[in-house]
């Protein structure tokens, strides 16, 4: 990180967050939910159906539209050991990351990266088989040093992506505390998910029902949707002294020209809904600035790099997106897949985002650390009022509108 940031403590980012504030199932009406309003220095309470009204008319809404996987493979050893399989991303292939939209659409064989429960019970060469209904699902190590686990299932015509719908559990967060019932399936996946991929839901889209898009729609609000595929990652807590210290997980994005095209359009008016959306945006801002600059392999973001760039060698937020877009187009790529690690801490300048539709946060996340870069130290008083006044937080929680 650059030298002139000031040092962050994660002491910094910790709040009491009582355990019975913490939502553990959703409401039965998605867009019942609370709606925390910060503007411009005031804080106002609302109920979530309210939002067509309270955003900015002249507003341009950004989804997250990756759709969650049953991620969490259960199986049984022949002692009756349970081991876990937690799906994190498709192994690499000559070094190289895959696709995850590709993946899922391998076909009798595949090999991903896992966490895996009980793993010192899983030996070498012993395999495990889950029998379904209509199908069977076979694992096998591929690589132990790297966690890797190769899975063979029959009907081998079969995706892995029917696969896993049919053998796999909802990921559901850690702090939730409980295991996932059939329900989850439906309430833990936004109405507009639709690109598989994801280990975590894009929580803040949760709240979003088929009427509030109508008043968006009445309203002339637009919008639009990317990918990001939400990793495991997003749950890990900062271990380390120093916030900056704390080492970012990276994640797949995915940008089409329409993408490009209407972010562009409406370049000065961008509202992420959820923070992956953010990171998202954020992020197509510095690989245009990578292009710019001719970097090698310019669609590969770390977390430093967007504090490396000097604030004089930084273009404008369109010139950016525009060499993305004129990429695109001197490539003929209808889409554009991205790999993203951007750190938004204290002393980021946000380059696309004029604000964020987004939920309570885990105290100590780096969620709470890009909120507090976004509105500054003020984040602590609006999650103090927010508990006072009986918010529910975290992924099934009410949820915030965030306009500095």
């Amino acid at each position: 990180m650059s030298p002139e940031l000031p040092a962050l403590t994660t002491d910094q980012f910790q709040y009491d967050l009582p355990d019975e504030q913490i939502a553990r199932f959703p409401l039965s009406q998605r867009d019942q939910s609370k709606l925390l309003v910060y503007k411009h220095g005031a804080i106002s309470h609302h109920t979530f159906s309210e939002l067509p009204s309270l955003i900015p008319t002249d507003s341009f809404l950004i989804f997250n539209q990756t759709k969650v996987i049953p991620a969490r493979l259960i199986f049984t050893r022949a002692t009756g050991t349970v081991i876990e399989l937690f799906l994190l991303n498709p192994a690499d292939i000559d070094g190289k990351p895959r696709l995850i939209a590709e993946a899922m659409q391998d076909k009798s064989s595949a090999v991903w990266q896992c966490m895996i429960g009980n793993r010192k019970r899983w030996r070498e060469g012993e395999t495990l088989v889950l029998a379904l209904n209509d199908a069977i699902l076979i694992a096998e190590w591929a690589n132990p040093d790297q966690n890797e686990v190769r899975f063979n299932w029959q009907p081998a015509d079969y995706s892995f992506a029917e696969i896993v719908q049919l053998a796999g559990q909802m990921p559901l967060p850690p702090y939730l505390k409980r295991d996932a019932i059939p329900a989850d399936r439906q309430t833990y996946q936004t109405v507009y998910a639709k690109q598989e991929g994801a280990v975590a839901a894009p929580t803040a889209g949760l709240h979003f029902t088929k009427e509030v898009f109508a008043e968006l729609a009445n309203r002339n609000i637009g919008h639009d949707a990317l990918t990001l595929h939400v990793g495991a990652g997003t749950f890990q807590p900062i271990k380390t002294d120093d916030v900056r210290a704390h080492t970012m997980h990276a994640e797949q994005v995915i940008y089409t020209q329409a993408n490009l095209e209407q972010i562009l359009a409406h370049v000065d008016h961008i509202l992420p809904v959820g923070t992956t959306s953010m990171r998202s945006l954020e992020s197509l801002y510095w690989f245009g600035v990578r292009l710019l600059r001719q970097e090698e392999n310019p669609f590969w973001l770390s977390q430093e790099y967007a504090y490396e760039v000097p604030v004089v060698e930084q273009p404008e937020a369109a010139e950016a997106v525009k060499a993305v877009l004129d990429y695109m187009h001197a490539n003929k790529l209808a889409s554009l897949t991205a790999h993203t690690a951007v750190y938004i801490t204290p002393g980021y300048q946000m380059k696309l985002c004029r604000g964020i539709i987004t939920n309570f946060h885990q105290p100590g996340s780096t969620l709470i650390v890009l909120i507090s870069a976004l509105v500054g130290p003020v984040w602590r008083t609006i999650y103090t009022e927010a508990l006072e006044k009986g918010y529910r937080f975290l992924s099934y929680g009410d949820s915030s509108l965030l306009l500095p």
